[in-house]
Parts: C-alpha cells; sequence; structure tokens
C-alpha cells in the first residue's frame, strides 16, 4: 500500500491509502510505526486534498474528515461500527464511550468494548477518537503519540471545552 509523509504545524504525519480508501493515519510521533510493506509514493489528487486539510486542522482552522474513504474491510464489524459513529462527533465537541454504546444500540456496560475498538484506530484524528472521554468528562484512554496529553492538545486545538 503506498503512502506519504507529510509535515503540519505539530510534526510529519503519515497517510496511507489503497482503491478502497485510506488505510491508515499516523500523527506526528508515529512515524516509526509504519508498515514496513508499505512504499513511499507521490499522493493521488484526492490524498494531496487530504493532506491539506489535515495541515490546516493541526494549523488551527477545524476540519472535517466524515466524508473521507476509509477501507474499514480490514477491521472488526464491530471496531467499524464504533468508527463511523466516532465520525458524528463534531469538533469542539465531546461524547463518551457510554454515549457511543448507546448510539450503536448497545448497552453503557459495551463502554469498555467502544474504547477498545477505538484504541486500535488506524485514523487517529480523522476519526476523532480524541473527542470521546469518560463519562466522568476526564480524558483518558488515547493510544496516539503522546497519549492523554496529544488528546488534550487536539481538544484545545479544536476549541472543545475541557473541565
Amino acid at each position: 500500500m503506498p503512502w506519504t509523509e507529510f509535515d503540519t504545524p505539530l510534526g510529519s504525519c503519515s497517510l496511507a491509502w489503497g482503491d478502497a480508501g485510506l488505510t491508515g493515519f499516523l500523527l506526528p510521533g508515529a512515524v516509526a510505526r509504519r508498515p514496513p510493506a508499505s512504499e513511499s509514493a507521490p499522493p493521488p489528487a484526492r490524498i494531496a486534498a487530504i493532506i491539506t486539510r489535515v495541515q490546516r486542522h493541526l494549523a488551527g482552522e477545524p476540519q472535517d474528515f466524515s466524508e473521507v474513504r476509509y477501507d474499514l474491510d480490514r477491521i472488526p464489524e464491530f471496531h467499524g461500527a464504533v468508527l463511523r459513529a466516532t465520525l458524528a462527533v463534531k469538533s469542539g465537541r465531546t461524547a463518551t464511550y457510554g454515549d457511543l454504546a448507546r448510539t450503536l444500540d448497545q448497552p453503557t456496560v459495551a463502554s469498555r468494548a467502544v474504547g477498545t475498538a477505538l484504541g486500535a484506530n488506524r485514523w487517529p484524528l480523522l476519526i476523532p477518537c480524541h473527542r470521546i472521554v469518560a463519562a466522568s468528562g476526564m480524558l483518558t484512554g488515547f493510544s496516539g503519540p503522546g497519549g492523554v496529553a496529544t488528546k488534550a492538545k487536539l481538544l484545545a486545538l479544536e476549541g472543545a471545552q475541557l473541565l
């Protein structure tokens, strides 16, 4: 699968794609986790447009990536449902793991399964798992580089009201 690395105001990001859509996205600091089987390639126009939007987003001009085509065929069905539900949480807003469970017609106890699915998110920032918080409002569980500190930085960049 082709990928490209690009600069943003927060550091270098990487984006991978295939015929079915985006296959992955890496935030700054995660570039070393790039799949070894992939090859660097110049991005086609549709990918270059996403890169421009990521750069704008990380410069403080929030973007909505919900219309981007993601290759969800390689992940479990429940994870895909969680990620699609996460796309509905817009910039500047947050939701809880329980909110997402209820959106999926699951009991609140499915919150842990929601957290597991978000922890495996291959498209952090684009599929905004950083906008999902604990029921108490606390920032927990961000698997991206920098952990919860990065989650807080992304939320602040988007203007989310944090306690």
